[in-house]
């Protein structure tokens, strides 16, 4: 089993107006590789997140998915993605959008109820299960939104800054449960963090600043 799952060669991204968000990056994440990914806001962080995920596009540069297959492929099922701000949708209850990317992947309706349940009692998410979106706070809809990305057990994981809206304590759990959940099924994981004590519970730190990336 080959277990590159991303290999990127200097990977840059430029946007109309001359921001460059990743310069000449070149990296390979493996199968249940750890990563906490720093830098100022600002950085570089989401955009390099994205582009793993094939969610973006490079202007220069190569990036492809060795053990994962073409990028039309990767989502659902093959990487989750936690992102940075609300990302649920409206219409759905919590449990329904943890649900979702099962459904998507061709899960049978019960089976994916059942890892829903057991995604958000890990998140301390069971009670607010039947509530929309709307009827939650910030940090549960954060909770909820990682909690879908780890739904089916993707190969590769990206969390972008996560704990953002969790108090201290909160953040601890967090991450507790993250990374209980990637452990257990082999992933590789890259967090996007400005956290520092979230990036020491990762034991890989590679950080990026004016979007060029150290590994």
């Amino acid at each position: 089993m080959h277990d590159t799952l991303v290999r990127a060669i200097g990977l840059t991204r430029a946007f109309p107006g001359g921001e460059t968000a990743v310069l000449d990056a070149s990296f390979e994440i493996e199968r249940g590789q750890l990563v906490a990914l720093v830098g100022p806001s600002g950085s570089g962080k989401s955009t390099l997140l994205h582009l793993m995920a094939a969610l973006d596009h490079p202007t220069a540069g190569k990036i492809e998915w060795p053990a994962l297959g073409p990028a039309a492929g990767l989502r659902p099922g093959q990487v989750g993605v936690a992102f940075q701000g609300r990302s649920l949708l409206d219409p759905l209850t919590m449990a329904e959008n943890v649900a979702l990317p099962l459904l998507l992947a061709g899960a049978d309706a019960a089976a994916a109820d059942r890892e829903a349940e057991d995604l958000m009692r890990r998140f301390d998410l069971w009670d607010c299960a039947s509530k929309l979106p709307e009827e939650v706070s910030g940090g549960q809809a954060q909770r909820a939104a990682l909690a879908r990305a780890l739904a089916g057990a993707p190969a590769l994981i990206l969390a972008d800054e996560p704990t953002g809206q969790q108090d201290r304590e909160g953040a601890r759990r967090l991450v507790d449960a993250l990374l209980a959940c990637v452990e257990a099924a082999g992933s590789a994981l890259v967090l996007a963090t400005h956290d520092p004590a979230v990036a020491t519970r990762l034991p890989e730190r590679w950080s990026i600043d004016g979007g060029h990336l150290e590994c």
